[in-house]
């Protein structure tokens, strides 16, 4: 039996979505829905699925629904979805505010519904490879840079940006994050465009995580320091550097490039899996409220200078 679902809001990401699902094995793409009739007829079209005018009306026909539209809608919609018994993911950041993402898990919780919630990152092939050689890492460090784009200027760089990197360090720091430090601009927008921050966890880890949009080019890249190595991970590339000391005291170096997948086919895949079997995702709305929770107070840090 198929799980119908439905794509709210089909904008740059959305549509993808819809792509995704149009095409998967055991799902059926009911409709999709957004506020712009043309976008939404024209993605309707290419994926072969109904324009619905309404929320109610689709979530009524569906088993599940993408949530893809701008972070402040997000709240609104994911709990008219969880009111309605339907499982939901929901694209990142998961809410505007701890508040809003609180009770969203609350009302996941108690219907015993699946809330994922969409950080791609963690289905990056780099990623899931480069998990069996983390040991007790000590430091991270992080540099995310993108060329400026005007989709993006309403939002400031560390909930756009910044929060796929601090959602990563916090699934392999081991510990709690406790004191943040940051310093940061806003250049091209009226919003935070550059922005660095240092995150202190109470197992003495530390990162360093540097997000931007004023680059030419992009950049997307982890290192992770522990004992007797170092690991580059290349998001981008999808590719990993080891670099590690030898049994003769020497520097070794492996590349590690594993097989190319697209995240968020492995994403979707997830979450249509979790929906099957009531299963916990990987980025539920937990993990998700907690990578938004250290957003928001570098975000307010930056503010208040």
């Amino acid at each position: 039996m198929s799980v119908k679902v439905g794509v709210i809001g089909v904008g740059y990401l959305g549509r993808h979505h819809a792509r995704i699902y149009s095409g998967m094995g055991g799902v059926e793409l009911v409709g999709i829905m957004d506020v712009s009739p043309e976008q939404a007829g024209e993605v309707a079209e290419k994926y072969g699925c109904a324009v619905y005018e309404s929320i109610d009306g689709l979530i009524e026909d569906s088993d599940a629904l993408s949530i893809v539209t701008p972070t402040p809608f997000h709240h609104e919609i994911a709990m008219k979805c969880l009111g309605s018994g339907k499982d939901i993911l929901v694209e990142k950041p998961v809410t505007a505010t701890i508040e809003e993402a609180d009770e969203l898990i609350g009302e996941a919780e108690k219907q015993g519904l699946i809330l994922q919630v969409g950080h791609l990152e963690r289905f990056n092939p780099a990623v899931t490879a480069a998990e069996g050689y983390i040991k007790e890492p000590v430091f991270f460090e992080s540099e995310r840079l993108s060329p400026f784009l005007e989709r993006a200027a309403g939002v400031d760089v560390t909930l756009d940006l910044m929060i796929h990197d601090i959602d990563i360090i916090l699934s392999l720091a081991g510990a709690p994050p406790g004191a943040v430090r940051a310093v940061g601009a806003s250049v091209l927008s009226e919003r935070i465009d550059v922005a660095k921050a240092w995150i202190d966890f109470e197992n003495g880890v530390s990162a360093l995580v540097t997000a931007g949009r004023l680059s030419h080019d992009k950049t997307r890249r982890l290192k992770i320091f522990q004992k007797d190595s170092y690991i580059i991970l290349d998001y981008q590339n999808a590719r990993i550097q080891r670099h590690y000391r030898t049994d003769s005291n020497k520097i070794g170096r492996d590349v590690i490039t594993p097989a190319n997948k697209e995240p968020l086919m492995e994403e979707l895949r997830d979450f249509i899996r979790c929906v099957g079997a009531r299963s916990k995702p990987i980025v539920s709305g937990i993990e998700a409220r907690e990578a938004l929770r250290v957003a928001l107070k570098i975000t307010e840090q930056l503010k208040r200078s």
